[in-house]
Parts: structure tokens; sequence; C-alpha cells
């Protein structure tokens, strides 16, 4: 969540999030934020009176490499991809809800209603038929992407961004060709676990500068989260399992409304067993787990013995080791859209490498096939967007193979410049490395350990 602070001798307004205190001149206001901005795009410096929320915010469109001369959004989810897409999102649920509570408001004050997921793609743009056909003309309609990363600072995009709900009017917009517009949102999270699930936006005229615009739009995401929750199952079917290991040092389990985070260990044996519903061995899972041979099947059964108190007794089975209840992992989610093409959900659900500090074997290879195969596909993609987000991820920054494959689609002068100072760090002569230590692999990746067993060996006694 975002903390900004407005900047060094900005106004302070009694709430930072809203873009015009009351009694403030719209029109001054938009003349003095387009010479900020202006002064912003060609010098870089910040000046009065842009809010901290934007200042942050256009300095990260900036760093993202966003033009501030971009004239529509790029589309990324289309035809059945995005029928799909938007039937499976939770938020679909809470559309009826949506609609009822905005949609007069759109249609008689020529608004636009919007909602986008976490990613800042819009699913759902609907009100003011006029209002639709002018915005359409800069891909603002289901299906474009209008994360910060890819179209500046605008309220969908940043909401999701910092996590808050926020207001962004006319000037303040990144892009120039969005500046005529007013446009106020407020994310939704999953009640349950507060998974950050997408946001809701009123987008229109100058009309929404108004205090009342933010807190209307605000109102309602918090009726879709108290929907969402009575929605939930009542009585969820006991030893229901859902795990985040993505992005994550130790797995979040969600099983019967409870959410638990697990050991790092119990985090690998519960993304292995995930990964094969048939069951493993002990001598398989040992192997899986531990590069270590001096480990003994005894201390394998302890862990196991621990991780069923958590489960429950009848969810996790011995001889073989298996799971006895369906499982839903975000691991799960991105083989099953990389396998069915959808490059861009499978991006969208991939939030950072599986159990990022974990050196099981089996774990390590599972964290580059996933990754590995991920690449691969938005390399063959070749949208500049996806490749982007890659590498200015945490995991992606240094990741030659897709900075040059940016470069091939996207040939700006810092893109072609990274990958010569990507180029020249690879031929530069190794540099010395304290015993000891261990290097990390390529794009946020743990090596593979070097060991003489083989991770599904056969061994003796592990029950």
């Amino acid at each position: 969540m975002s903390s900004a602070a407005p900047p060094s001798g900005e106004d302070e307004l009694t709430d930072p999030w809203v873009a015009l205190e009351p009694g403030a001149d719209p029109t001054e206001r938009e003349r003095a934020l387009r010479h900020a901005h202006e002064r912003f795009t060609a010098a870089g410096t910040v000046a009065r009176p842009v809010r901290g929320v934007v200042a942050d915010s256009w300095r990260r469109s900036a760093r993202a490499r966003v033009s501030p001369d971009s004239v529509s959004a790029t589309m990324e989810l289309t035809d059945g991809d995005l029928g799909t897409y938007r039937a499976e999102h939770p938020l679909a649920r809470v559309m009826p809800l949506f609609r009822e509570l905005t949609g007069s408001f759109a249609q008689d004050g020529e608004h636009l209603l919007a909602v986008c997921d976490a990613q800042g793609r819009l699913l759902w743009v609907e009100g003011h038929p006029a209002t639709r056909k002018r915005a359409g003309r800069m891909n603002f309609v289901p299906g474009a992407r209008w994360a910060e990363s890819a179209m500046g600072t605008n309220a969908p995009g940043t909401a999701v961004t910092v996590d808050r709900p926020v207001q962004v009017f006319a000037t303040e917009h990144f892009t120039r060709q969005v500046q005529q517009w007013t446009c106020a949102a407020a994310p939704v999270h999953d009640p349950r676990t507060g998974r950050l699930l997408g946001a809701i936006d009123i987008t229109g005229g100058e009309g929404l500068a108004h205090p009342h615009s933010l807190a209307f739009v605000q109102a309602v995401a918090r009726a879709a989260e108290s929907q969402l929750a009575l929605l939930a199952p009542v009585a969820p079917r006991q030893g229901t399992v859902e795990v985040t290991a993505l992005g994550r040092d130790e797995a979040l389990l969600l099983m019967g409304g409870r959410k638990t985070r697990l050991s790092r260990r119990h985090s690998e044996i519960l993304v292995l067993l995930a990964g094969h519903p048939e069951g493993l061995s002990g001598d398989e899972l040992l192997c899986a787990l531990y590069e270590d041979e001096s480990v003994t099947p005894v201390t394998l059964r302890a862990e196991v013995a621990r991780l069923r108190r958590i489960l429950g007794p009848d969810v996790l089975a011995s001889r073989p080791y298996r799971l006895t209840v369906p499982v839903e992992s975000d691991v799960a989610t991105v083989e099953r859209r990389l396998g069915a093409g959808a490059v861009s959900a499978a991006a969208a659900a991939y939030t950072g490498p599986l159990l990022r500090g974990s050196q099981a074997p089996a774990v390590v290879r599972l964290r580059r096939k996933i990754a590995d195969e991920l690449r691969a596909s938005l390399i063959a993609c070749g949208d500049p967007d996806l490749l982007a987000d890659w590498v200015n991820s945490p995991w992606g920054e240094e990741d030659l193979e897709v900075w040059r494959a940016l470069a091939s689609v996207r040939p700006t002068s810092p893109v072609l410049a990274r990958v010569a100072e990507l180029e020249a760090e690879l031929t530069a002569p190794a540099v010395w490395q304290r015993p000891g230590t261990r290097a990390t692999g390529g794009f946020g990746h743990a090596p593979v350990p070097r060991s003489g067993r083989s991770a599904v060996a056969p061994r003796t006694g592990a029950g």
C-alpha cells in the first residue's frame, strides 16, 4: 500500500486521495496541473500543485517507460479469451450489484462504470452510449490493459497499484490523451483472504471531480466485498484446500475458511503432494525434499505428522503420501492457463517464483519449469507490455533473453541500453565469490542443488 505524501510545498488536502478540495476552481487547477505535467515530462521534476499520490504515480509511470503521448491502450484479452476469463473471475459474481448501485448514476451523469482485474485489465465497461464511444477511441474498452505500467496514472490502474481508493482529475493523468477525463476507483478484495481482486471505477468528465464521487465508489466497493462474503459457502466442504505459493517464501493455506501460513518444509510437502494427486512414496518424497543424504526417514515422518495435525487426519494419507481432497493452487492455475494458450492470463496469475527460498530439489525444478514455460510463452507471444512487465519485476530485471525479446518489439533507447548493459555483464570476467555463499539463479530462482542423488531415487524405510 502506498504511503505517498504530498511533495514539499504542496497544499495539504483534507484527504490526499481526493483530487480537489471543496471550493477549488477546477479550471485553474487543471491549468496548473498541465504546466506541472509538462515540466515533469520535460525535466522530471514535480511542481505544485501536484498531490503526492499523483507525483509518485508519475514517477512510476516514467520508470515503466510509459509514453505521455500514447494514444490508446493495448488489447490484451479478446473474444473467447475475454469471455472465459470474465466468467471465471470472482468479480463476475458482484456485477449485478455494481450495475444496480451505479447504473442510474452513470447513465444520468453520462459516466462509465468500469471494472478491472488486479492487473489493471478492463473486464467490463458500461454506461452512457456516447461516453462509451468517446472512451473507445483510446481503447477504454473490455480487454484493454489500463495498468499503470501500461497507460500511466489513471484511477483503476493506480488504485490496484497502491491498493487504495483514488481519484484522478483531468491533467493529473500521465497520458495526455486521457487528460480530458476524470475518474475515481476503489479496490475490491476477497473478504476471506484479503487478496486484491481488482477495482471498480467511475469515469467521466469534470463533474466527477468532487469528494463525493470517491466516497461513492468506495462505498460500492465495500458493498461488493460484503456481497462476496455472503455469497461464499456458509459451510465449506470439509477439508477443501487452497494453496498460494508463488512469490512467497512460505505457502498460505486456506482450508475451511481459515488461513494458515505454513512453515517452509510444510509448504514444500504440500506443494509437491498437490502436484502429485496419485501420491508419492516415502522414498520419493524424501528424495524430493532433502539434498542432504544424511536425513533419515524418521525426520520426514515427523514433518508429515506435524502437517497432518494442521490439515486433519483424514486429509493427508500415507502409503503413499497423498491428499484425499481436491487442491486448488496458484501453481496449477498458471500451468492450466499456459496449457490453454492463455498467456496473458497465466502471466497475471504468476506473482513470483515458487517458494523463493526453498532449496528442496523437486521444488527448485518445479520453480524453474514454471518460470521457463511462462518466459518461453511470453517471448513467443511477443506482447511488449507483457514482456515489459516481466523485466520490470524483481525476478525478471536481469533476464537478458526477455530483455532482448522486448528490444525486438519495442526498441526504445532505455531498453536497448539495458540489453547492452546486461550483455556487457555477461562477458565480464567472473567476480570472486566468498566461499560458502551461493549465487541466485537467473530471474530470481535459486540454483539447482548439486547432488549426485536423483530426486526420485529410492531409499528404504521412509514409510
